[in-house]
């Protein structure tokens, strides 16, 4: 797509957060019209101030043309997709909305199904990679919708992702892709924490600890990237516990929808709502390891300003 056509469509991003605020800069820098949307003042101003344009409610976006949902679960997305300041009823017949959010195959079939009836196109298309991919235009997508909106939505997709996973024509189908990634990434974390934990508990030192496992066959990539949060003591939130209480909870509903046991995640998913339950869900989702910590008494490496500060 050309300089000139990318200006002239009108993009809509719901949802400012880590994930939403990177993917609404992209696209703003890669030359689209980009307006966010916030209930956050803080963080409409801090898109504007990047040279965005913001406005407080969905209903403000009926000028787009497409519209990226990048809210916390489900809930939210109906919410703001149909709920009494909703864009979908202020949206002309033929726009698309691309929801990004992690939610249950059965609801976005159900999402499908409703904007179908109105006119509106659909992509189910969870993202994943993280706050650092989203700000670089490096995600990967997994979706799945029908042609006609990969084709109207394929600009915007290319400019956020470094991968765009079309697994099929029919909602549901990424949404199903991204739990099999949540409940691989949530079990990770939390076996990461628990591996953590046995070394430690051991007398082994953290940091030699990371040095061999990433250079040994239990390595994994969240184990890799997560242990560096333990290791440095800072648990500022990256993706936060309370997301694989969600994540973790939508693949134990899935599961009993299928009559499919899934024992591993559930372990995981306890874990998670343990530390949840300690007071930790809004910080990094490393920080799953402070469970052990509680229970067994070992001791974490601390953030240097915490030595500086003893």
């Amino acid at each position: 797509m050309s300089q000139d056509n990318q200006q002239s469509l009108q993009v809509g991003v719901i949802g400012l957060g880590a994930m939403g605020m990177g993917t609404a800069s992209t696209l703003h820098q890669q030359g689209f019209d980009v307006t966010g949307c916030d209930i956050s003042a803080e963080a409409r101003d801090a898109f504007a101030a990047a040279g965005g344009k913001s406005v407080a409610t969905p209903a403000e976006l009926a000028h787009c043309h497409i519209v990226l949902v990048v809210v916390v679960n489900g809930a939210q997305a109906e919410q703001v997709l149909f709920g009494e300041q909703g864009v979908v009823s202020h949206l002309a017949p033929g726009s698309l909305i691309i929801q990004c959010a992690t939610v249950a195959p059965s609801q976005a079939k159900q999402l499908g199904e409703r904007l179908s009836a109105v006119g509106v196109m659909f992509l189910d298309a969870p993202i994943s990679g993280g706050a650092a991919k989203a700000k670089s235009g490096e995600l990967s997508v997994m979706a799945s919708g029908a042609e006609d909106a990969f084709t109207y939505g394929q600009p915007v997709l290319d400019a956020m992702a470094a991968k765009v996973y079309r697994l099929g024509d029919a909602p549901g189908v990424g949404s199903s892709m991204k739990l099999v990634n949540q409940l691989l990434a949530g079990v990770h974390i939390a076996t990461a924490a628990e591996a953590m934990a046995l070394g430690i508990r051991m007398g082994l030192d953290p940091d030699v600890i990371y040095e061999v496992i990433t250079h040994s066959a239990g390595n994994s990539w969240m184990f890799e990237n997560r242990v560096p949060h333990i290791l440095s003591g800072d648990y500022t939130p990256l993706s936060a516990v309370d997301i694989f209480v969600k994540d973790l909870n939508i693949v134990h509903q899935t599961g009993r929808e299928l009559s499919l046991s899934t024992p591993v995640a559930a372990s995981a998913l306890q874990q998670f709502t343990a530390a949840s339950g300690a007071g930790f869900g809004r910080d990094d989702d490393s920080s799953v390891i402070k469970v052990y910590q509680r229970l067994s008494g070992i001791e974490l490496p601390e953030a240097a300003n915490d030595h500086q500060g003893a």
